[in-house]
């Protein structure tokens, strides 16, 4: 499988090349283990991307980060209105280190402690982490199965507010699955937000993969009072590789959450990587191109990989997601127990992201 357009070959990665890197992904293990538990790619920078960080590091220009007033927000938005017809308004736009930073801070700004905080498992170990940091408190609402059509828990979810719960962290697109929500579960879930005041933090830092046949629908963009009581969190990170130069985005698309971002800490926006604000600025601006690259020939190998496991690995089955690079592998056919990663590491000297880190439904499973 090869894929050239525009000058980029995804298939020229060199293992010794990726094994020199210093990131957590490649100095974790010892060198005869291939590294596959974290995820990032292992592509090289899009060009447009590697200009702008060469020519930084060439000036010197390696100080603080200015989101603030800079061009970020104003490209996002208009790749978001290219890429998924959201309008938005880059005024609502606030910089931040990561995802996960904007969701704690979100969590310690609009909830109180002990208050329960949705998740659809099996879903991003982080999620459990995060939510115990700042003292609130799981609610596990599953998701439903692939042969249900749409798989957000609606019951579950309306049961969960009914009982107490105050906010919804939605991952959409879905990670570890894949699973891609459309526009009529969205807008049921907004339905039953806005009847119980909640909230809804969506977490949608793969929404730029997004593959053949599925579609995006940010939840920011829904019509009306259906996006009154959410926050999107997103960042660049994910679909352009860039998650250690620190820069994600939280876009609030009404007054009232316009407020509860204004209540954030002052100087959230300052504790971005001033790298990953240029990083993203040219990720959004031109390296668009680059990115439908990569998705086309992710669509591919998304079709590959199920071929290759009935012929290697028969016990093994994997459902191709709708976005992302993301497998979940459903291994519980082989027996190796709750977390089926230990087996391949051991035996295969492959590393995994072990099933159960993503909730109980994740036994037997792994990333």
């Amino acid at each position: 499988m090869s894929l050239t357009a525009h000058g980029n070959s995804f298939d020229a990665v060199s293992l010794e090349q990726l094994r020199r890197r210093r990131s957590e992904k490649w100095a974790t293990y010892p060198a005869d283990v291939l590294p596959v538990f974290v995820a990032e790619m292992d592509f090289p920078l899009a060009p447009a991307i590697s200009r702008v960080m060469a020519q930084a590091i060439s000036e010197g220009d390696l100080g603080y980060a200015y989101a603030d007033g800079s061009r970020l927000a104003a490209q996002f938005a208009a790749f978001a209105a290219r890429r998924w017809a959201w309008d938005v308004d880059s005024t609502s736009v606030v910089a931040a280190p990561d995802v996960m930073v904007g969701v704690a801070e979100l969590l310690r700004g609009l909830t109180t402690t002990g208050a329960g905080v949705i998740i659809n498992t099996p879903v991003y170990a982080p999620f459990y982490s995060v939510i115990a940091e700042t003292g609130r408190r799981v609610v596990e609402v599953p998701l439903l199965g692939s042969n249900a059509g749409g798989r957000l828990p609606l019951d579950g979810i309306r049961a969960a507010f009914a009982a107490g719960a105050n906010t919804l962290l939605l991952c959409n697109p879905h990670n570890p699955t894949g699973y891609v929500a459309d526009r009529d579960e969205l807008l049921a879930v907004a339905h039953i937000v806005n009847q119980y005041d909640a909230v809804v933090l969506s977490d949608e830092i793969h929404s730029p993969l997004v593959l053949a046949g599925a579609e995006h629908v940010p939840f920011g963009s829904l019509p009306g009072r259906a996006a009154e009581r959410a926050i999107t969190l997103t960042s660049a990170s994910k679909a352009w590789n860039l998650a250690g130069l620190k820069c994600a985005m939280l876009v609030a698309t009404s007054d009232v959450m316009r407020r509860a971002v204004a209540g954030l800490p002052a100087n959230l926006a300052a504790r971005a990587g001033h790298l990953g604000v240029l990083a993203s600025e040219s990720a959004f601006a031109e390296a668009e191109p680059w990115l439908d690259d990569l998705c086309a020939y992710l669509d591919e190998t998304r079709r590959w990989l199920p071929r290759l496991l009935a012929d290697r690995l028969p016990g093994v089955h994997y459902e191709p997601g709708q976005a992302t690079y993301l497998a979940w592998l459903d291994c519980r056919e082989l027996g190796l127990g709750p977390d089926p990663a230990k087996h391949f590491l051991q035996h295969g000297r492959v590393a995994l992201t072990p099933g159960p880190a993503f909730g109980t439904l994740g036994r037997g499973f792994a990333r």
